[in-house]
């Protein structure tokens, strides 16, 4: 598999937005292995050339452009610079993303309008700049890394929760305007909560500075799952267990999950006593710029991860049918 792969991608060229640490490291890395020529962009110029120079370890060619995707601009100088390099763009993976978590009325509004502007916004412009490019070579790919949160809310974290619902909706509706393209595809991923940099580098105003649980993704799965999305693509996809079982949960007790976790957000914040900050939110990523973060419990193996992911499901599914019979 890993052989077809490799002929299947080699010498194609990709971009990869928020390519700089976390799950779009992950992402450039899993690609480069691929044999993909890579394009590579987010805002930290420092981060993103040491991203760029990792990945043409692999024997790949490389470009870094620092790109901040709420900028129109600057995608369509990302789009330009990357044909540059073969003529044309097989891959574009909309990865950069950024939150924001806290009392809605206590996150400054131009933090709460940035997430939109990157997340919702970025997404919108590199689909603008991407899909005529598509049309125009006959054939494209262009794939989304859009969170198990289009499905359902993060906890106090209300203006990403609305780029993720308007990401889903945005993306499904492209998907309808090019059925009838054979060769052009949109692809959805939906994970869960990873086990990268992303939750270090976020805005705060909760008092909460979460170490990442370990029941989290490994972001290198989650890279894995969006390279296969460039060899098969299909329009939505769960890259687990665990976010499939969470959207299912979502869809038949929506309230429930919803006011259980806002509750338990709750009960930590009134003993929380962390400093708020935009993270980075307004300004680029500051370090550590690599593909995982802090966790809670390292947990070094992967059948323990899945043991305690497993127990997590199985707690919430048995919380919910009790609730239904109740």
């Amino acid at each position: 598999m890993k052989e077809k792969q490799e002929i299947s991608l080699k010498h194609k060229t990709a971009v990869i937005t928020g390519a700089s640490s976390g799950v779009g490291l992950a992402t450039a890395e899993a690609f480069a292995k691929a044999g993909c020529n890579l394009v590579l962009a987010s805002r930290g110029v420092e981060a993103l050339e040491k991203a760029a120079g990792y990945c043409q370890s692999f024997g790949v060619s490389v470009m870094a452009v620092p790109t901040d995707v709420s900028d129109y601009d600057q995608v369509m100088v990302l789009e330009q610079k990357a044909r540059g390099i073969t003529g044309q763009i097989d891959f574009w993976v909309n990865n950069a993303g950024v939150m924001a978590s806290g009392r809605f009325e206590e996150i400054p509004i131009e933090v709460s309008h940035q997430v939109v502007k990157t997340n919702l916004i970025g997404y919108l412009n590199c689909a603008h700049v991407a899909i005529p490019v598509f049309k125009a070579q006959g054939h494209g790919i262009l794939i989304n890394n859009v969170s198990i949160g289009g499905y359902m809310p993060a906890p106090y974290s209300a203006a990403y929760s609305a780029t993720k619902f308007g990401i889903k909706g945005m993306m499904e509706c492209l998907q309808g305007e090019l059925s009838a393209e054979k060769d052009i595809h949109v692809c959805n991923l939906y994970p869960q909560l990873q086990r990268s940099t992303g939750n270090m580098h976020s805005a705060k105003y909760s008092g909460l500075d979460f170490k990442i649980p370990p029941f989290a993704a490994d972001p290198r799965n989650t890279a894995a799952q969006l390279l296969s999305l460039a060899i098969h693509p299909q329009k939505d996809k769960f890259p687990d267990f665990a976010s499939y079982a969470l959207k299912t949960m979502h869809s038949i007790f929506p309230r429930l999950l919803v006011n259980t976790a806002s509750a338990g957000m709750r009960l930590l914040m009134k003993v929380a006593e962390g400093e708020s900050g935009s993270g980075n939110v307004l300004k680029p990523s500051k370090a550590p710029h690599q593909i995982y973060g802090e966790s809670a419990v390292p947990l070094t193996s992967k059948k323990a991860r899945f043991t305690l992911s497993l127990g997590v499901v199985i707690g919430l599914g048995v919380l919910l049918l009790s609730a239904r019979k109740n």
